[in-house]
């Protein structure tokens, strides 16, 4: 149908409507869309009923309003303004590609519209089309050429595809059209010469950047970026003397900062130890309170000039009272040496302290304050709880508990103390304590959180967040809004070791929600960027989002849905009410009684903490009502709720895990666990060229891993035992397989892998386990080889020690093994007496308990201070 042209009077009805979608007032939109339409004349206007769409669909009315789209698309084909709604239509349902498709065909109508143009070139940054970007940049300068984003987001444009000496030629070309005053202060000009010096420096035209560096200094406001950038540019092009001079005023400016240190070594060059430590002797008289040109030399120095300049580091330390000591020391303990050298010398200093207040007998007579002791001995509670002796860092940290207890530092390390020693329980109770000294410590409390979160006292985190989460909404709900990651990862890990897949699971979607929430983000900064001419942030974000799921956090929250997926495929949810009467059966009249009063309580307490939830549902509803009825409706619908029970009965646990893989085999490629994962799936799913794919990435990062040995045995024996597959894959795998395994068959494969490893028990474990796979009969020698828990033996954790008491239960390692395993479970716990995995029966419900605890002495950092 042909275009139909509105007369004047409906004309200017039709500019209202667009006024009233630019300014969100879309209820207004829809009285005038409603006074055309409703002239019989114009009742099928198709730009009127593509904006009627385009508004009830920031109203959340999506089928109404694709259908108007769609119906004012077909009365008018030839219009760029349906093209163009159908678009944001599509780009607000994040169907990107169709979204561009429609804006390429509106631009066919109207070629040089700036709006669709502009809206293009957003959606090919975004899906990172970056040739297509290029030329829209190249549209928008041609019909703007005056306007500054169109000059940069063309250099832009060629910066991103990496032809940067065209990208600084577009900018060059731009600044010269900039008439500013060289003693003006101008932020954004400044901004764009920091971003072509930029551009010039990742071309490797180093000569011409430090020129360019030189030339407009003084118009440049950033003027530690402009000497940090000096200093790298020297020594790029080895003018050593000029960056050693650059360096020194850099210090002289942050005495603290350790690159500086590391920017003049490489200046100075010095041939040896000594000569590095003459570079920090010098920082020593010129900064005798600082401490970074203390410590520095402690990664190079040995022998007796080592034990020399950490007595001087650590005397000002403790002097000082610096909780931080021994986390700046730890980069040390891989050195066994240093590790007795610092052992010995704060032993001493606590020693002297307890008998004569002075670090030596040989001092001077100057005595230290009390607190003094008190630091070392907080120091050596660290210490002994990271080298794995739990008993001696209890001992110095309730030394020092006992001389003051009122520092919260103290309680926080005892916590960690217990949760090291894998009793996690008892380590959320110090850790609350440390949090009732001061109720107005966000972190302390955060801290508890997580410790709670990891005993599984999931309601009690809950209610400890609340202290600092907004009024009238739940703690969880504020937290998600947030996006507090950190809480809702423990959370998942939580659930999962509570056996609650489904609440697991959605904390897991959750994350996965605010990654894309982040990625989508962007759309603000495409055009705010350019406009405050904050580039180097700009491409910075760019490079960010595209390595965004290599975070930790996204990391953690794949990890644990992957696992609940596998677990759910493996063991599929069964109808309850026959589980439970299936189990009533077989008990007694009394029994049967008490089982009746313990279902009710249980059936009582749930319904009242579904009332007390359906009351705060109703209370959130009441607030949320309210905030809309003061704002104008957003853009886009409600989200679709994720429910737990939807979440754990899908159809394809599978397809679902492998989701939450993508995005990790395409940029967390270096992490073994990446491929073990995608193996697990895989292998679950026949896809046996794919298996092959995960073991090969995998074994090229780590040939001896003890889960990838488990990989490569099953399969082998998958491979060697599977005749339906097609000759050409048969083909592949035989000549991969050979490659890998050479002429051995699993068994000699599984034994050559245990008398390579005969000295580790993770690598003992994973070859009896594999033993029991290939020859169940063999049980009796694979027990033997995995509880085996001689002193000679390494790699003897509460980690492997819990995964071995757990084949034993669950049958990894055959079936009737419970005077095994409870001998072993006995020796574990003589071992380990603190853990919670080893008490006897009764103790408390061991199992789910551990299961999310850190237990690993050795990683102490929490994954919020690594990032």
């Amino acid at each position: 149908m042909p275009s139909i042209t509105l007369p004047p009077k409906e004309n200017a009805l039709f500019k209202r409507i667009l006024r009233c979608y630019e300014h969100k007032q879309y209820r207004n939109g829809l009285k005038f869309c409603k006074q055309i339409l409703s002239n019989p004349k114009f009742a099928e206007h198709g730009e009127t009923l593509a904006m009627k769409g385009l508004t009830l669909n920031c109203l959340g009315k999506k089928e109404e309003a694709y259908d108007l789209v769609r119906r004012g698309l077909r009365n008018d084909l030839k219009s760029h303004v349906c093209w163009h709604v159908y678009g944001l239509l599509q780009r607000s349902d994040k169907k990107y590609d169709e979204a561009i498709k429609c804006y390429r065909n509106a631009l066919k109508w109207d070629k040089d519209n700036l709006q669709i143009l502009r809206d293009l070139s957003l959606l090919q940054i975004q899906m990172r089309d970056l040739e297509g970007y290029r030329e829209t940049r190249y549209q928008l300068l041609q019909l703007r050429p005056a306007q500054r984003a169109s000059w940069i987001g063309y250099a832009i444009a060629y910066h991103l595809l990496e032809d940067y000496e065209m990208a600084s030629r577009i900018v060059e070309e731009f600044r010269k059209t900039q008439q500013t005053s060289p003693d003006k202060v101008d932020y954004e000009y400044s901004e764009l010469l920091l971003y072509q010096n930029q551009v010039l420096r990742e071309a490797g035209l180093f000569k011409e950047a430090l020129d360019h560096l030189c030339t407009y200094e003084k118009q440049i406001c950033d003027k530690l970026a402009v000497e940090e950038t000096r200093g790298e540019l020297l020594l790029q092009l080895d003018r050593a003397q000029e960056a050693s001079e650059v360096y020194h005023r850099l210090q002289e400016r942050n005495p603290e900062n350790w690159s500086y240190y590391q920017g003049l070594e490489k200046a100075l060059n010095p041939a040896n130890a000594g000569d590095k430590l003459k570079i920090y002797e010098e920082a020593w008289l010129k900064y005798p309170k600082g401490l970074v040109p203390r410590r520095l030399p402690l990664s190079f120095l040995t022998g007796e000039k080592f034990r020399e300049c950490l007595d001087k580091y650590l005397r000002i330390n403790f002097s000082k009272g610096c909780p931080p000591v021994f986390t700046t020391l730890k980069s040390l303990y891989i050195d066994k040496e240093k590790v007795s050298d610092i052992e010995e010398m704060v032993v001493g200093y606590e020693t002297s302290l307890k008998s004569c207040r002075m670090f030596s007998q040989n001092d001077n007579g100057r005595e230290e304050p009390p607190t003094t002791l008190l630091w070392v001995q907080y120091f050596l509670a660290q210490h002994y709880d990271h080298v794995g002796q739990p008993d001696a860092a209890l001992d110095y940290i309730n030394a020092a508990i006992d001389s003051t207890p009122t520092l919260i530092e103290l309680f926080v390390i005892k916590a960690k103390i217990y949760k090291h020693a894998g009793n996690i329980r008892e380590a959320a109770r110090w850790m609350d304590e440390a949090q009732a000294l001061d109720t107005a410590d966000r972190f302390i409390n955060s801290k508890c959180a997580k410790y709670m979160l990891k005993a599984g006292m999931v309601k009690e985190a809950e209610e400890m967040c609340s202290k600092f989460t907004r009024e009238g909404t739940s703690a969880v709900e504020n937290l998600n809004e947030m996006q507090c990651m950190w809480f809702q990862t423990e959370c998942a890990l939580a659930y999962q070791s509570m056996n609650k897949f489904g609440e697991a699971l959605k904390k897991c979607h959750e994350i996965e929600r605010h990654f894309v929430e982040i990625t989508d983000d962007q759309f603000d900064f495409h055009t705010y960027c350019m406009r405050k001419m904050t580039l180097r942030s700009y491409v910075e974000l760019l490079k960010l989002e595209d390595v965004l799921r290599m975070h930790p956090f996204y990391f953690k929250a794949a990890r644990t849905a992957i696992n609940i997926y596998l677990s759910l495929h493996d063991n599929p949810l069964t109808d309850d009410s026959k589980e439970s009467q299936a189990d009533t059966g077989n008990l007694t009249d009394k029994e049967l009684k008490k089982l009746r009063n313990k279902q009710r309580r249980a059936q009582k307490k749930a319904q009242l903490e579904e009332e007390k939830k359906n009351a705060e549902k109703e209370k959130q509803l009441k607030n949320q009502k309210k905030k809309k009825e003061e704002d104008d409706e957003e853009i886009g619908g409600p989200k679709e709720e994720l429910i737990p029970e939807k979440l754990v009965k899908v159809e394809s646990p599978l397809e679902e895990a492998v989701k939450f893989l993508t995005p990790l085999k395409n940029l967390v490629k270096d992490n073994i666990e990446t491929h073990l994962l995608a193996f697990e799936i895989y292998f679950r799913k026949e896809r046996y060229l794919l298996m092959l794919q995960a073991v090969k990435r995998a074994f090229s990062i780590d040939p001896d891993h003890p889960w990838l040995h488990q990989c490569l045995v099953r399969f082998f024996k998958g491979v060697s035992s599977s005749n339906y597959l097609p000759e050409a894959v048969k083909t592949v795998l035989n000549k991969e397989t050979g490659r890998l395994f050479g002429e051995y068959d699993p068994q000699s494969y599984n034994k050559n892998f245990l008398s390579k490893h005969n000295h580790s028990i993770p690598h003992r474990v994973a070859a009896a386990k594999m033993m029991v796979y290939l020859d169940p009969s063999s049980e009796k020698i694979a027990v033997e080889l995995a509880t085996c828990l001689d002193e000679s033996l390494t790699g003897r954790s509460i980690q492997i020690c819990t995964e071995v008491l757990q084949a034993l239960r669950d049958g990894g390692l055959g079936s009737e093994q419970q005077k095994t395993m409870e001998s072993y479970r006995v020796t574990c716990h003589q071992l380990y007496p603190c853990a919670l995995a080893f008490m006897p029966p009764g103790h408390h419900d061991n199992t789910a308990l551990t299961a999310n605890g850190d237990l690993s002495s050795g990683d102490h950092d929490d994954m919020s201070s690594d990032i």
